[in-house]
Parts: structure tokens; C-alpha cells; sequence
């Protein structure tokens, strides 16, 4: 009967090495990962696929936990496709697939069953909100002693594992662009609350208007849900506005929400440039061919998705020291047509 260890002594590498290829557990060279699969097939060992399983004890999968969002393609949406490609790059690289997992609108957040359940090995969590259910669903994660992180969202009185931008920065940056070019009257069109990123972009809109000695006002502050379609529902309330004198320049949370406000905007007669001027958020491909193009902020979510994933699967990430609680990343203003 042919063993591992003949395995090993042909490809020259350790038995240890060839469980975990053959398991496919664990980060491993391709160039290793093919030397002991070529040595098994010409000597023609085959894994017990029962004794196998029983080995790992894994499933070789790295959830991703996507969120419902009606009428949305979120494949299609800068956000995500932009993460999710970092996270797949990622765990290619440390051999493991990708299992996605979108949330049921209203139904059960029972992360933790995946874990019990041996489809996962790790999980990343797109979309969290800062409701109750949720946070039930990440304590029993985290008492469990679960590995997950979390992109884009924070908790800061939790100790969860979490890359996220400087959304703050990038809100006072976005704001401080439109004052120096002469606006006074700004007004932000913010996401829902239940998102951290509503609230940074929130605060650094407020601190760069009170920097500036300009006042803050309710009645500048309008709500949407990062969907193109809120922003050209507001284009109505915001164009009357822009009409009164009342404001000269809007600071949107996000591309989607500003480039549908444009487009509102645009149907009630006011032109970006000439009637107001315009800031997005995330530096979208759709923010470089829309006309005139958006000025944006730039914010790094392919490199969100990367880090996450290497915090779980990359052991020379985690030996460099790199997977602390918080990873914060730079983002970074973009100036184009619209300012």
C-alpha cells in the first residue's frame, strides 16, 4: 500500500506538507501545491476520502455574509464588486474558495450555525448594520471564538476585527474642497445611521463647517440610503433649496447618491458647475463617465477585502503583526468637473 510518506520522499518535502495538500488546509506555495500533487498521481496515491475529512475537520471555505438589499445588483455595484474581489484574490492565494452568503430580509442571523455546521472556516461580514439582531449574531461569534472580521462597519465599544477608511478624513476633506473653492452653504446628503460610515462622514462634515466658522444646520442635512434612486428623490427638495439661495454646493455619502441627485437636478433645471457644486464619495467607475465628471473621494475597498481575508487565512500576514483589532486605511480626495 502506498503512503504519504512515499509522497513526501518523492516530491522532497515534509509528511506534514502533504496532508495539508492533499487536505487543502492551510496557505501554500503553488509551486509546492503542484510538486506533491504530480508526485501522488505518478506513484498513484489516493487519499481515503472518508479518513480525509475526518483529518480537516474543515471545510476549505471562507464565508462571505452579503446583505439583502431589494432591486440591487450587488455584483454590479462598485462597492462590492470591488471587495469581494480583494477577499477572492485572497483566498485563492491561501487555497481557500468563497462562499457567499446573503442575509434573508427580516430572517435569523445565525452566523455562528455556519461555524457548527463545518461550512466555513472563517467568515467576513459585508453590509452589518448596528441593529440588535445583529449584534447578538456577532457576540455569540465572537464568545464562540469564531474567526470573522468585519469591513466597512465598526463597533467601537467591541473588540471585533474590522478594516475599515478613514470615512472621516474623507467627509472633512470633501468638505473643506468645497470651501475653498467658495461655497458656503453646503449641504450633505448622508446613508442611515445604522452604518458607522454615515456616522464618520457625518462628523467630518460637521467639523470642517465649524473649522470654518460656517454654521450647521438641520435643515442642510438630508437622508437617503446610498441607492441612486434616493439621491434623485431629493433632487426635488434640494433643487428648491439651490433655487431659494438657501445652498450652493452638496457633499453626497456616496457616488450612487450623487449622481442621482444630478440627474434630478438636472430635470428641474439646475446644472452642476453653473447652479451648485457637487462631491461624491468612493471614486466609482461611474464617477469617471458620468458628465461632468464627479469629484469623489477615493476610498480603497478592493484592499478593504484583501486585508480582511489575510487577517483570517494569511499566517505571514498574521506572524508580520499586521491583524489588529482595527485596520484603518487612507482615503484620498479626487478633483474633477463637478467642483
Amino acid at each position: 500500500m502506498i503512503s504519504r510518506k512515499e509522497v513526501a520522499k518523492l516530491a522532497g518535502v515534509s509528511e506534514a506538507t502533504v496532508s495539508r495538500v492533499l487536505n487543502n488546509v492551510g496557505p501554500m506555495k503553488d509551486e509546492t501545491r503542484e510538486r506533491v500533487l504530480r508526485a501522488a498521481a505518478e506513484i498513484g496515491y489516493v487519499p481515503n476520502a472518508l479518513a480525509q475529512q475526518f483529518a480537516r475537520r474543515k471545510s476549505g471555505n471562507i464565508g462571505v455574509i452579503l446583505p439583502f438589499v431589494p432591486k440591487v445588483h450587488l455584483f454590479s455595484t462598485y462597492y462590492f464588486s470591488e471587495i469581494l474581489s480583494g477577499i477572492g484574490e485572497t483566498a485563492k492565494r491561501c487555497g481557500y474558495d468563497l462562499l457567499l452568503i446573503f442575509r434573508e430580509y427580516g430572517g435569523e442571523r445565525d452566523y455562528a450555525k455556519l461555524f457548527r455546521t463545518q461550512k466555513i472556516d472563517a467568515c467576513i461580514v459585508l453590509g452589518s448594520e448596528n441593529v440588535p439582531e445583529e449584534r447578538v449574531a456577532l457576540t455569540e461569534l465572537k464568545s464562540e471564538g469564531y474567526p470573522f472580521c468585519l469591513v466597512n462597519q465598526r463597533y467601537d465599544e467591541e473588540s471585533y476585527a474590522t478594516v475599515d477608511s478613514d470615512h472621516m478624513a474623507g467627509s472633512m476633506a470633501a468638505v473643506n474642497h468645497l470651501i475653498e473653492r467658495g461655497r458656503r452653504n453646503i449641504a450633505f446628503l448622508n446613508g442611515p445611521e445604522q452604518y458607522s460610515n454615515s456616522t464618520d462622514r457625518l462628523q467630518g462634515y460637521t467639523l470642517a463647517l465649524q473649522a470654518a466658522g460656517l454654521p450647521v444646520t438641520a435643515e442642510q442635512i438630508f437622508i437617503g440610503n446610498y441607492s441612486r434612486k434616493s439621491g434623485y428623490e431629493m433632487a426635488e427638495r434640494i433643487g428648491k433649496a439651490i433655487g431659494d439661495g438657501v445652498i450652493d454646493a452638496v457633499f453626497a455619502a456616496n457616488d450612487r447618491m450623487a449622481i442621482g441627485l444630478m440627474q434630478g437636478l438636472r430635470e428641474h433645471g439646475y446644472e452642476t458647475g453653473r447652479d451648485y457644486s457637487l462631491v461624491g464619495y468612493d471614486d466609482s467607475d461611474s464617477s469617471r463617465i458620468i458628465s461632468p465628471m464627479l469629484t469623489t473621494v477615493a476610498v480603497p475597498f478592493y484592499e478593504m477585502g484583501r486585508r480582511a481575508a489575510a487577517r483570517l487565512l494569511d499566517v505571514e500576514y498574521k506572524a508580520a503583526g499586521a491583524e489588529g483589532e482595527l485596520e484603518l486605511l487612507p482615503v484620498r480626495l479626487i478633483a474633477r468637473e463637478t467642483t
